[in-house]
């Protein structure tokens, strides 16, 4: 039996999943590591636990659950994106990672946009969000200048990891346009926003496709970790890419829709779109493709607060069974889910949650319910973006925390009026690095029978006009609380910050 390696690096844990030609995971094997948070704000990893994660991983693969080194063909990646490896002349790491979720340079976020204006979003398709890596590069090089000049490149983090398996440093094209500093336009890096922040364009590593060939394993990697010099390594994805393959969105008007502690609605684009920086554009797993995504901060998030705040006794299963019996609308109670702020389509960090509606009728499963309806409008306001632009979803798939649940999987497919299908085997990331791996080694001439082969999908839950028609109702309503909150979520907002300053 052969094996392609799936190597799904997270930001808690890595996880390694070894699948037959057939998709079939044979066995998984998972490895924690620690996030460190210095001061408010900061999120940073060592990569060394990277590393060392994803070997023991890999020999537990071998060692417990009976792989024949000489059976592992190839391996490949999916990664946490934004995150920034700093090297050395000798390759060496600079300074802990700093990741994705750090949000300390917002200073630098401001630089951007004054240096390059709308030419920026011209040319990465993006705004130059705290979250990408190239503000975080200009944070090390304004606040840090030693360790600044010491560097030679940087890498992010699955594409470090690569690196220390195969000596060959590179980096996958959609974790490049999460840098925002590749040009979408020509696919190359960006002369142009280099020259306007004095960054040495030579910091910049090579690009590769996510199934060109990386290397092999070296000889000192595969003393570590029990692996063949003979098994071949691809470039593999960033997170959100590489769960678009596993998730089978391959085609031009298929969206997933992802429930986790934020929400995701992605979608696969067969030519480079612009969407004025509402929603992220980043180059697909798949070679030639791109695809777009939109990001709800609270998701899942909202309902976990909620519960946490209002239900802790009470299990999930049991609270979407009661608000399951409520009427559509839950009484007439609408929530907006920014309890955190919000990305898209709404970039504002000051905006905040609101119930509305509240009257003495209504019973705690109403509110859980408007919870649940309040996440899944957000979700309509993303879709919305793409039926303004021209490029109309007409089928969802669904995944995470609210693809557990029949009836969230129906909620959505009547506020979305579109069919919406879960997983059976819901692996997301991991399984499309290993579908990039079986793709990389030639198992499949064709994406599409790689996903038919790989992707196994569960029910199909279509949408009921009469349902759709009254959520659409409320819609109408709920898609006027931002601009209805915002200015008021402000003032208490600056009222708070003073009030706690003052203290």
């Amino acid at each position: 039996m052969n094996y392609v390696l799936g190597v799904d690096l997270g930001t808690s844990a890595v996880k390694v999943s070894a699948v037959t030609p057939t998709g079939t995971i044979a066995a998984q094997e998972s490895f924690d590591y620690p996030l460190s948070q210095p001061l408010p704000g900061y999120s940073e990893q060592n990569p060394e636990d990277w590393v060392s994660g994803t070997t023991v991983a890999i020999v537990n693969l071998i060692l417990k659950d009976g792989l024949k080194p000489a059976e592992i063909s190839s391996l490949s990646f999916s990664g946490q994106m934004h995150g920034l490896v700093l090297l050395d002349k000798n390759s060496q790491v600079l300074r802990p990672a700093i990741l994705w979720n750090d949000t300390r340079a917002t200073a630098q976020r401001q630089e951007i946009e004054e240096k390059l204006g709308s030419q920026f979003e011209a040319i990465t398709k993006n705004e130059p969000l705290e979250g990408f890596t190239l503000p975080k590069l200009l944070w090390v090089k304004e606040n840090e200048p030693d360790i600044y000049q010491q560097a030679t490149t940087f890498l992010t983090p699955k594409d470090y990891v690569r690196y220390r398996m195969t000596g060959n440093l590179a980096i996958d094209f959609s974790d490049a346009t999460g840098t925002v500093l590749l040009d979408l336009n020509t696919g190359q890096w960006s002369k142009t926003i280099c020259d306007a922040l004095d960054i040495d364009i030579n910091l910049c590593p090579p690009l590769i496709k996510s199934t060109d060939l990386a290397g092999h394993i070296t000889t000192s990697y595969a003393a570590f970790s029990g692996l063949s010099t003979k098994t071949s390594v691809f470039g593999g994805a960033a997170d959100n890419a590489a769960g678009a393959v596993g998730a089978g969105i391959i085609n031009d008007n298929n969206a997933m829709v992802s429930i986790g502690t934020s929400g995701v609605v992605l979608k696969s684009e067969p030519q480079l779109p612009d969407y004025q920086g509402t929603l992220q554009v980043e180059d697909h797993g798949i070679p030639g493709r791109y695809y777009s995504m939109g990001v709800t901060l609270a998701a899942g998030y909202s309902l976990n607060w909620f519960k946490r705040t209002f239900a802790a006794n009470e299990s999930f299963e049991r609270l979407t069974a009661l608000a399951s019996r409520q009427p559509i609308g839950a009484n007439g109670l609408l929530f907006s889910p920014y309890i955190v702020g919000e990305r898209a389509p709404y970039a504002d960090s000051d905006i905040r949650g609101s119930f509305i509606g509240i009257d003495g009728t209504q019973q705690s499963a109403d509110f859980t319910r408007a919870v649940m309806e309040g996440i899944t409008f957000s979700f309509m306001d993303l879709l919305n973006v793409y039926q303004d632009n021209q490029s109309p979803v007409t089928h969802i798939v669904s995944i995470g925390g609210g693809a557990k649940s029949a009836f969230w999987l129906q909620m959505q497919a009547d506020i979305f009026n579109l069919p919406v299908t879960s997983l059976v085997n819901e692996q997301g990331p991991g399984l499309g690095a290993a579908m990039i791996a079986a793709m990389g080694l030639g198992w499949f001439k064709e994406w599409q029978t790689c996903v038919d082969t790989f992707v196994h999908y569960g029910k199909t839950y279509y949408p009921d006009d009469a349902s759709h028609q009254l959520y659409q109702q409320y819609y109408a309503v709920y898609h006027q609380l931002y601009r209805a909150t915002k200015s008021l979520t402000k003032q208490l907002l600056d009222i708070r910050r003073q009030q706690n300053h003052a203290e």
